[in-house]
């Protein structure tokens, strides 16, 4: 990436961008990364790859941008100010994917977390069928870590998962791409909520255990994990590092959910920050 016309001095306030969809309903999307970004002390940027109309029950329209006007938003933050990390969301075509992809080897932005939001928590559809294997094809090799469920993971691979070794092969399968780590989500499984990272060349994955919550308020548990994911990036922390930080906030973001609307309530980004802000200073 050149310097020219950006402000490359973030020591003090480590930059993140988002890039993914607008949830009107504040849970998730932009929204829930924004958030997590603030009260972890990130400066968030947004690229806004679709509006939807949605609330805790339903995602009642959606309507996606054009590719041409992401790249720009991209372009804008990136030329002026840069990043020192970014994470994608919400993608919806592959005309979307591929305009990202373009967009992130032009500008070379570092640590780069990827999402693949394929669907809602009220079962909407967020990923259209053809751009999934533009996503695995062109995105996914230019991440630092790609942080799919397990049902994610499944249709990224073509292959079912039901338990850890199917994670550990689906989680090396997907480091073929390019990416260095892949971080698979349990919540799906049953028993507890282990996670589970998997670095490029390891011998096996890092556990990261969980206890499974029991509440139906866990609206935008994965962007808010992907989003301390590049929080902790920016912040100059590891992979591993990041990964039990986002573990943990989530943990307590659910714990302490908000009750709100008569669906699938947002979880609470506020009481999960206070215990966690001081682990995400920036190095010294």
């Amino acid at each position: 990436m050149t310097d020219q016309g950006r402000n490359t001095s973030h020591a003090d306030c480590p930059v993140a961008l988002t890039i993914a969809g607008s949830d009107s309903g504040g849970g998730a999307g932009i929204q829930a990364d924004l958030k997590t970004f603030t009260v972890l002390g990130v400066y968030g940027m947004s690229a806004i790859t679709a509006v939807t109309a949605q609330n805790t029950v339903e995602v009642a329209d959606v309507e996606v941008l054009p590719a041409s006007a992401v790249t720009a938003q991209i372009d804008a933050v990136m030329s002026d100010i840069g990043c020192d990390a970014a994470k994608t969301g919400m993608l919806a075509t592959a005309e979307i994917v591929e305009a990202v992809a373009e967009a992130v080897r032009r500008w070379e932005v570092p640590n780069l977390v990827v999402d693949p939001v394929m669907i809602a928590k009220s079962g909407h559809k967020l990923l259209a069928d053809d751009a999934c294997e533009t996503l695995r094809t062109r995105l996914l090799p230019l991440a630092v870590v790609v942080t799919p469920n397990t049902r994610e993971a499944e249709v990224l691979t073509g292959h079912a998962i039901s338990g850890p070794e199917d994670i550990l092969s689906a989680a090396r399968e997907l480091c073929c791409t390019g990416c260095r780590a892949v971080l698979i989500k349990g919540g799906h499984l049953a028993g507890d909520c282990d996670d589970y990272l998997y670095q490029a060349g390891d011998d096996a994955a890092t556990v990261l255990p969980g206890q499974r919550i029991k509440t139906t308020n866990t609206h935008g548990t994965g962007c808010t994990f992907s989003a301390v994911l590049a929080a902790g990036l920016a912040l100059g922390a590891s992979v591993l590092e990041s990964a039990w930080l986002a573990k943990h906030f989530v943990t307590l973001a659910i714990a302490e959910a908000l009750p709100l609307g008569s669906g699938h309530g947002p979880t609470n980004h506020i009481a999960a920050a206070e215990a966690l802000r001081e682990r995400l200073k920036p190095n010294e």
